[in-house]
């Protein structure tokens, strides 16, 4: 079995953005290999509190063992980050001092080639992020509709061909189910021309992307945790956020933006009456990316953005 590990990162620019203070309450919605989670705990006195989220049993597992110096401060749940309020709830907490969401897959998921997450290694089309939830990768491939099918790799991979590649999909699965990444690889090929063939980039990335995306519902997911998230925020407390494509980064910007700036009256009025008041400041007006170190370090976090919001005190 492949052991659950994950270079971190943007570490150093999450623990410096979130302004941790001893005593503070933190929230990390993906805890992973726990590379944050284990800077943030560091950094906590006796008073302080880290919660965290993983919908994956596999790295909740792993990641308990590694941070068990830490026990006594820290508390892990199951869940999707965007039952933050109800697990909040039930821990008695009202407020957080600092939350960060981690977007990316893990490296663990991505090598651990039986999780179908990897277009480079042969295996069952699976993708969840959960384990213990049913509908797989390969039950959107054989079971949605061509239009459905384009409409999901248009959308969430943003690939110009998507109509095609959905085209293709359906034409095979009449020779039979469609149950492996290498399957899936060949029919992505076929349905491309040969200069795209021909281009850097593997040719099924993002296909791939878009059909992990509507299985785990994460754009949806995000929308709806971060509006909670701002709220649960104490004053002077930070949202850190690292996305790793457009999709994402877009959602982030735009509900930070909003959150700064809620008004909705018309530019011509000389005063507000809308009565909407900002929640906070973004700290980042461009988003933080990987330095050149980094990148030498870890190749995976070359389209990572971090982007920083702070509630107002």
């Amino acid at each position: 079995m492949v052991e659950f590990s994950h270079i971190p990162v943007l570490l150093n620019e999450v623990i410096e953005n979130l302004n941790i203070k001893e005593d503070g309450t933190y929230f990390d919605g993906t805890l992973g290999g726990g590379g944050h989670s284990g800077e943030i705990l560091k950094r906590l006195g006796p008073n302080g509190r880290l919660i965290a989220t993983d919908q994956d049993r596999e790295a909740i597992e792993s990641t308990k063992e590694r941070l068990k110096d830490y026990s006594d401060k820290l508390t892990i749940v199951k869940s999707n980050f965007v039952n933050v309020d109800t697990i909040l709830k039930d821990l008695g907490i009202e407020q957080l001092d600092g939350i960060l969401l981690d977007l990316g897959v893990s490296s663990y998921q991505l090598d651990n080639k039986d999780r179908g997450f990897s277009y480079r290694e042969d295996a069952p089309l699976d993708m969840r992020m959960d384990k213990d939830t049913g509908l797989t990768a390969a039950d959107i491939v054989n079971d949605y509709e061509e239009r459905d099918l384009a409409r999901v790799i248009r959308d969430y991979g943003e690939d110009p061909f998507a109509q095609k590649i959905a085209r293709a999909i359906v034409n095979a699965r009449e020779e039979g189910r469609i149950t492996t990444t290498f399957q899936l690889n060949d029919i992505i090929k076929s349905a491309l021309p040969a200069k795209v063939l021909r281009k850097t980039g593997h040719p099924a990335k993002q296909t791939y992307q878009a059909i992990r995306i509507e299985l785990n519902h994460e754009l949806e997911v995000l929308e709806q945790a971060l509006t909670k998230m701002i709220d649960l925020l104490a004053p002077g407390g930070r949202i850190c956020i690292i996305t790793f494509h457009s999709l994402e980064d877009r959602i982030v910007k735009n509900i930070f933006k909003t959150a700064m700036n809620p008004c909705i009256c018309p530019p011509e009025f000389p005063v507000c009456v809308c009565g909407r008041k900002s929640k906070g400041t973004v700290i980042t007006r461009k988003p933080i990316v990987p330095s050149e170190e980094e990148l030498e370090i870890n190749s995976r976090s070359k389209s990572s953005k971090l982007r920083v919001f702070e509630k107002a005190l």
